[in-house]
């Protein structure tokens, strides 16, 4: 259940023993940028709520229902003193062009961070490294690691978003080309865009609250100006996934229209034809009847002659469709 945890005194790792008696310590006798960094990987409630009694984090009912349950929407909420956020994880999936989600729930408290993760996405080995060898950064307390885990994940937002960008040029430029392009494809992609919609925007209004405010629970201005950083890309990236949006949905229309004026074309094309094949049908239906007293019927060359008038009656009608560009 526990995948990593580890003891931080004044920006360095530190071996770490049994965590209720290093959090007790840090407690009574640690700096108040001392702190306990627990990771969880698909707890069950039972597990997690041993974890918080054992350890006495204090974590509150509905913020532990929530991370055991999962599939919420992003969000950040303060709880006491401690601060919930769910992080959606995203991954770009090169051969189908398709965005998997998957959790990341952080519990920041008093001398601790509780990082839960559901699902195979986003480990957070590689953050803990870089974070490690930054002593100074890390000394700056449990909120340090949250900029951390939240930097890492909104990294992976900018660089899905150019895979994306990559994919919105491909759309675009093969609907506007001379080959069509299947509308299954661009609402395909649109709904990825979707997916990501939702895992940035419910983010953008509550990261302020970090950084800026009288109650933001960041005090240290270095750090404040870090989760300001954070704040800027994501806007970046949530104002060219709306941009995407809207241009899909053009690319959509456009394609409809150019999927109509195709079909119109075809049955301007096919019109002609009947109507070309219609007049020799006619002049042999007229001939076919059986009457005994027809025009023309005794006529040494009138099988010839109707030939003539036939062949002659479509190249007309061949050449006025094809003046027209029906042909």
């Amino acid at each position: 259940m526990i995948i990593d945890k580890a003891l931080y005194r004044g920006g360095k790792r530190e071996a770490c023993g049994d965590l209720s008696d290093e959090l007790g310590v840090l407690r009574e006798t640690g700096q108040q940028t001392d702190f306990l960094w627990i990771g969880l990987k698909d707890p069950s409630m039972e597990e997690l709520e041993s974890v918080n009694e054992e350890l006495g984090l204090g974590l509150h009912p509905l913020a532990v229902e929530d991370a055991v349950n999962g599939r919420q929407r992003a969000k950040i909420e303060p709880y006491g003193r401690t601060v919930f956020v769910v992080l959606k994880t995203l991954s770009y999936i090169e051969a189908t062009s398709d965005i998997e989600t998957g959790e990341l729930m952080v519990h920041v408290g008093e001398h601790f961070v509780l990082t839960i993760r559901r699902g195979e996405l986003s480990p957070l080995a590689g953050v803990r490294k870089e974070l490690e060898a930054d002593p100074k950064k890390l000394a700056l307390g449990p909120l340090s690691a949250l900029h951390a885990v939240m930097d890492r994940v909104v990294d992976q937002y900018r660089e899905i978003e150019v895979e994306v960008a990559r994919d919105v040029d491909e759309i675009e430029e093969g609907v506007f080309s001379d080959h069509l392009v299947s509308s299954d494809d661009i609402y395909r992609l649109k709904r990825e865009v979707l997916e990501f919609r939702r895992a940035i925007q419910p983010l953008i209004a509550p990261l302020r609250t970090l950084y800026a405010g009288q109650r933001t629970p960041v005090r240290d201005e270095e750090l404040r100006l870090l989760y300001r950083d954070v704040d800027d890309h994501l806007h970046f990236v949530s104002d060219r996934i709306d941009s995407y949006d809207r241009l899909l949905s053009d690319v959509l229309s456009a394609n409809l229209a150019k999927i109509s004026v195709q079909q119109n074309a075809d049955m301007r094309r096919i019109s002609a034809w009947v109507a070309i094949v219609a007049v020799p049908t006619m002049i042999a239906g007229i001939y076919g009847m059986n009457f005994e007293n027809m025009p023309e019927l005794s006529w040494r060359y009138g099988y010839f002659i109707v030939l003539g008038v036939m062949a002659t009656a479509c190249a007309v009608l061949y050449a006025v469709f094809k003046k027209v560009k029906w042909l």
